[in-house]
Parts: C-alpha cells; sequence; structure tokens
C-alpha cells in the first residue's frame, strides 16, 4: 500500500460540483492499493498515518501526531500511486490492485483509522475527483507498506 501524505491546512474533495470530503487542520491522504496488499498492509499504514510526528510543537519541532493537533484525515484512493513510467511514455499499473479486491482494502484503512480515535472524511472511491489542499509547510511525506522506500 502506498500512500502520499501531505499535512495540510485544510483540504476537500469535490465529484461533479459536489464536496463529499473535507477537513481543516490535518493530513490528506492519498492512498492507492497494490496487487500484493493485505491485512498487514492496512494496519502498517493506518498505525504509521496515526503516529506519524509531522505537527509542530510549542518548540516549533515536528514531535506531534495528527491526534494530538486534534486534526482530521481525508483518505483517497488513487490507484495511480503504482504506476510505473520507467519505461516509455505511458505509465502502467499492473501493479495497482483490480477496483473490486482494492475498495475492501481501501475501506478497511479507513475504518481502522476512524478505530484509532481521529476523524476521517473520504474521498469517493472510483469517482473522478477534484482534490484542493493547502499544503502547510509544505510537508509531504511518501509511505509504501511493503518499505520500497
Amino acid at each position: 500500500m502506498r500512500a502520499v501524505v501531505q499535512r495540510v491546512s485544510r483540504a476537500r474533495v469535490r465529484v461533479a460540483q459536489e464536496t463529499v470530503g473535507e477537513i481543516g487542520q490535518g493530513l490528506l491522504v492519498l492512498v492507492g492499493v497494490g496487487r500484493e496488499d493485505g491485512p498487514e498492509d492496512v494496519a502498517w499504514t493506518a498505525e504509521k498515518l496515526l503516529a506519524l510526528r509531522v505537527f509542530e510543537d510549542a518548540a516549533g519541532k515536528m514531535n506531534l501526531a495528527v491526534k494530538d493537533v486534534s486534526g482530521s484525515l481525508l483518505v483517497v484512493s488513487q490507484f495511480t500511486l503504482h504506476g510505473d513510467a520507467r519505461k516509455g511514455s505511458r505509465p502502467g499499473f499492473s501493479a495497482a490492485m483490480a477496483p473490486e479486491a482494492a475498495e475492501p482494502i481501501y475501506r478497511a484503512l479507513v475504518e481502522r483509522c476512524r478505530a484509532g480515535g481521529v476523524p476521517v472524511a473520504e474521498g469517493r472511491f472510483r469517482a473522478t475527483m477534484e482534490v484542493e489542499l493547502v499544503n502547510d509547510g509544505p510537508v509531504t511525506i511518501l509511505l509504501d507498506s511493503k518499505r520500497l522506500f
């Protein structure tokens, strides 16, 4: 499971002019489910998102997690995170899990984060979405449950 995590002061997702998910301070999480992903990847990613210390403490150091600042998560499915553009000009997506199998894994990640005590808003799985954000910092972190980077 791959994730692009951005610390935001606000973010929202729109589908066909309708806002379907919106947060204030927190983390925008773009998530790609890979063909080999399972429950262990969900657990690792959720725990990492909940514990990631990217918010500043009183001393100005990134030492606080999203829960510590009463923040929220906005989780958006993005299969293109598994795009491979090493050859040619058109990325291949064979490493991404098929949508029918990926959706329950994506949902499990969202529920695991909610169970961790953090409010979670979502995009709409398989929809064409407009994602708006104000990246605070900017702070952007890449995660991969297989620890490829």
